[in-house]
């Protein structure tokens, strides 16, 4: 991400010698007409607070304690023959139905099915579009597409850590709808794009977002994207009324030297709703570097704030998180032994302003009661794997 064409991550990591494969650029014509690829990725995490449920809270993909997990397993096949272009991948693990969270349950009929999460957590995303010959080659597409906001990516391998930033987490995954891009010059290129909304292959409201976005890349040196997204977000019937959503995304990243990398992440918004208007801040600062010729380092460190609107009227339901902030802080140490293997070992601290985390024993059975998060801060070490193809 951004996370369905090239990120800043992806081309960073073509400068540190990551396979061409693992990021290839959506809105030029494929060298070969047909291609299939895969990934697998597996971790063994270490949570210090050791909860009893085994859940690493509010962490996205890397989510359990004390087990070897796989997290997903993905098989994707892309094409573009005669500047008719498209996309599937399919996946399976722990991250597919962390993924498919936020999408909506709607009920069925005797003549249609329902949709929910189960339907759809199969398919990270699917997409087909063709290449018209208006000036440097204008692109449509339309489908189910990763989301276009933020730098980081749904494939570790295409990550400078193992884990993602809050602001992935709490940022939406995936839109269903269409979309257009064009390349105005060799660097940069502009995308128009009309969807559903955050996180739903099936709408729960009756209004569309748009979203607009501008990219310049210019390889081994800076990576550049300025993003608005917005529209009506809360499903129907919310006591939040119809507001407007407007999000506002930038990302650099910038190649100092052959062996060091920065980023730098910052995303904000607001929401004018019946009770005020609830609004965010976050941002995400990242630096990378090669020690050895199979050895990267990488650190992160992100803030994510919330202000829930509230008068006299009551309060707003919250868009992000249960408190009002949350941070967090990630030491990653890459070893590649092979340019299609990547091995990672991983400590991360979590803060949150109240409790978002387990602890120890904790209430609850996750059934017929929820869990009580009961901390406010976790650590963890992850040792993970992934390869691709």
């Amino acid at each position: 991400r951004c996370r369905g064409a090239l990120s800043p991550m992806m081309f960073v990591a073509l400068a540190f010698c990551v396979p061409e494969e693992a990021s290839a650029e959506e809105n030029a014509p494929s060298t070969s007409p047909v291609t299939f690829g895969g990934y697998a990725e597996t971790f063994y995490q270490w949570n210090f607070n050791r909860p009893s449920n085994g859940i690493t809270n509010y962490r996205g993909f890397d989510n359990r304690h004390n087990s070897f997990t796989i997290a997903n397993a993905a098989l994707d096949v892309s094409w573009d023959v005669k500047d008719i272009v498209g996309k599937l991948t399919l996946q399976i693990g722990h991250t597919p139905s962390t993924y498919y969270l936020g999408e909506p349950a709607l009920a069925g009929a005797s003549g249609a099915n329902g949709s929910s999460a189960e339907l759809w957590k199969y398919l990270q995303q699917a997409y087909v579009g063709y290449r018209f010959g208006i000036g440097r080659g204008l692109l449509l597409q339309a489908g189910l597409f990763l989301s276009p906001i933020g730098p980081e990516s749904m494939a570790v391998r295409d990550d400078w850590n193992w884990s993602r930033s809050n602001l992935f987490f709490g940022l939406p995954f995936y839109h269903t709808g269409a979309r257009v891009t064009y390349p105005l010059t060799t660097f940069w290129s502009v995308t128009v794009a009309c969807y559903n909304g955050w996180n739903s292959v099936v709408d729960n409201n009756d209004e569309k977002s748009v979203s607009a976005q501008v990219t310049y890349t210019r390889p081994d040196k800076l990576a550049l994207s300025m993003l608005y997204f917005g529209g009506v977000e809360r499903s129907r019937g919310a006591a939040e009324g119809r507001p407007w959503r407007h999000l506002f995304d930038i990302h650099a990243t910038w190649q100092a030297l052959n062996w060091l990398a920065f980023l730098g992440h910052l995303n904000g918004g607001t929401e004018p709703n019946r009770y005020g208007t609830s609004s965010w801040i976050a941002g995400a600062l990242y630096a990378r570097a090669q020690i050895f010729s199979k050895w990267f380092v990488a650190l992160r460190g992100d803030a994510f704030r919330e202000r829930v609107a509230s008068n006299a009227e009551g309060t707003a339901a919250s868009i992000f998180w249960p408190q009002s902030w949350v941070a967090s802080g990630t030491l990653t140490v890459d070893f590649r032994p092979h340019e299609r293997v990547s091995l990672r070992l991983e400590g991360r601290h979590d803060q949150a302003a109240g409790p978002m985390f387990f602890a120890g024993n904790v209430e609850g059975d996750g059934l017929a009661t929820p869990f009580v998060p009961n901390r406010k801060s976790q650590d963890t070490v992850t040792l993970g794997a992934t390869t691709w193809f």
